[in-house]
């Protein structure tokens, strides 16, 4: 079931939501637990019933395994192994489900054998309830938790809004949470500022992302026949990518802590601005952000972090975004994907401490550090997104100009001394996927990502998610203020002036419980309701 399908949306969570708060009402805060997850476990099943047998399974085993490691009963060596032991079971059965066919077909094709392993389908959420019930046994092993009750576990890690695909939530976030009576009680600001933060994601979701989608796929798909692309081409396909996955996956964080906010629970900040950031490790801080800690806590620090010198850090960046990357899909273009994104951060890495080493702690100014960020992660989501190496090669050989550049036709009178070097002026053919549809959709989308404030910073006021924390947008104002418009100065630098004012006027505009702001998102909310014409999966569903 999708957070963007008519029967979710009118049906199901309407209904949960009532009976939730009914037996809440009750007192009977047991019952009420039950209830949500026995409303999680048929969310769950909607898809494929026989999958909700491994969701069980895998609760009721890391449930045991996690009772055992946090009793006192047994020796340190018999926990250690309870843990070693744990942790290969999780990883066997992800492996199975997601790894298995690719593995064999590798060993397929290196050793010419013909291993069959069948068709074998990929549970939804798979490799986030596993990831969470890993670091639940580490965190049991290293004494972090306690014996904690089999229902409230069960929610702990069915908890339908970040089932499917994530935030990878922690114990210590949750739990609490799910124990105190005034989560069982109707919060008329904790409805409010839910359906608020919802609506927003849904309409991010079906208007944006699901809009420049359709620019960004029949390019992939191009590339994917063998297809050669025009320079142009290519930029348009890579740029549409790279904001239908920001606006997809902003979309569904959206709608995952506005569906939890109604049931009065709060989840972890899991995306916030990433292409706003000014590096590759201050991406990794926007992007994907319990992702991110869980790669560094269970995997990074373990490794050695940073603790051994740098070429040894230097060596676990890499792993650990390699296997994070391997971690997103049984592919190779995702094991290129976390490759590349390892060498980025030890690249600056090398920046930041030659920065230091001559006293300057920025070289470059932040938009420019910005746009090279950001045109870093563009080329890391061709591979992200491309069927093959191949088809990734194909479209970064043409955004490189390696198949040819080419101007409109109509700058062919001004600028055609460039033909010498190899440039051609030409009408856009028939077969062009640049059209001035795609180019507006993109500087518009381009534009809401770089000047308007996020979504929690709309909500800030009512503290959207867990961990977050007001930021004033030093980024959208580094000069605009009323005095500067009004100062003696160029026309181009007034200009300037009266954007980057705008921006942080705009970015003071916060959400509130009134009339004016119901208005605003009931429309929003109605305008995509009535636009859901099909079904479409967010694309961290496929993890």
């Amino acid at each position: 079931m999708l957070f963007n399908a008519y029967e979710f949306i009118l049906l199901f969570w309407p209904l949960t939501l009532i009976l939730f708060f009914q037996i809440g009402r009750l007192k009977q805060i047991r019952l009420a637990t039950l209830w949500l997850v026995v409303a999680s476990f048929f969310f769950y099943g909607w898809w494929n019933p026989a999958y909700l047998l491994l969701l069980i399974a895998s609760i009721l085993v890391n449930y045991c395994l996690g009772m055992a490691l946090s009793s006192a009963r047994f020796s340190q060596a018999v926990r250690k192994g309870v843990l070693v032991a744990g942790i290969a079971l999780n990883l066997a059965a992800l492996g199975y489900f997601k790894y298995a066919s690719f593995f064999a077909d590798n060993i397929n094709a290196v050793l010419k054998a013909d291993f069959n392993v069948g068709t074998i389908l990929l549970p939804l959420g798979i490799s986030f309830f596993t990831f969470q019930q890993v670091a639940y046994l580490i965190d049991a092993y290293a004494g972090k938790t306690k014996e904690y009750r089999f229902l409230d576990y069960c929610l702990f890690v069915s908890f339908f809004p970040q089932l499917i695909a994530g935030p990878i939530v922690h114990h210590n976030d949750m739990m609490g949470q799910f124990s105190r009576s005034s989560t069982y009680r109707l919060n008329d600001e904790n409805i409010a500022v839910g359906l608020s933060i919802f609506s927003m994601g849904l309409f991010k979701k079906v208007m944006l992302a699901d809009t420049i989608a359709t620019f960004a796929t029949p390019v992939f798909n191009a590339a994917a026949s063998g297809t050669v692309l025009t320079f142009w081409d290519g930029w348009i396909g890579a740029l549409a990518y790279t904001l239908q996955l920001y606006f997809d996956f902003s979309g569904y964080s959206d709608m995952a802590i506005g569906i939890a906010r109604t049931f009065g629970i709060k989840l972890p900040l899991n995306f916030n601005s990433p292409y706003k950031a000014d590096s590759i490790s201050d991406f990794w801080r926007r992007w994907h952000i319990t992702l991110s800690h869980f790669l560094r806590d269970y995997l990074y620090i373990p490794l050695g972090g940073s603790r051994r010198g740098s070429l040894i850090r230097y060596r676990n960046l890499i792993i650990t975004m390699t296997l994070g990357g391997l971690w997103h899909g049984a592919g190779w273009t995702y094991v290129v994907w976390g490759l590349l994104h390892g060498v980025y951060l030890v690249l600056h890495r090398v920046w930041t401490q030659w920065c230091k080493s001559l006293g300057q702690p920025r070289l470059l100014a932040r938009p420019i550090s910005v746009l090279i960020t950001f045109v870093a992660v563009m080329v890391s989501w061709v591979f992200f997104r491309a069927a093959t190496l191949t088809a990734a090669f194909s479209i970064l050989k043409s955004m490189a100009g390696l198949n040819g550049l080419s101007l409109p036709a109509s700058l062919g009178g001004k600028l055609g001394v460039l033909s010498s070097a190899g440039i051609r002026f030409e009408g856009l053919s028939s077969g062009s996927f640049v059209t001035v549809s795609a180019l507006g959709w993109i500087v518009v989308l381009l534009a809401i990502v770089w000047c308007m404030p996020n979504s929690q910073q709309w909500m800030a006021n009512y503290e959207p998610a867990l961990h977050f924390q007001p930021e004033v947008q030093a980024e959208a104002e580094p000069v605009g203020n009323a005095r500067a418009l009004s100062s003696p100065r160029s026309y181009r630098q007034k200009l300037s002036d009266l954007v980057v004012y705008g921006v942080r006027k705009l970015s003071t505009l916060r959400w509130k419980p009134s009339i004016q702001w119901a208005l605003i998102y009931s429309s929003l909310s109605y305008w995509t309701v009535l636009s859901l014409a099909k079904e479409s999966e967010f694309i961290y569903f496929q993890f």
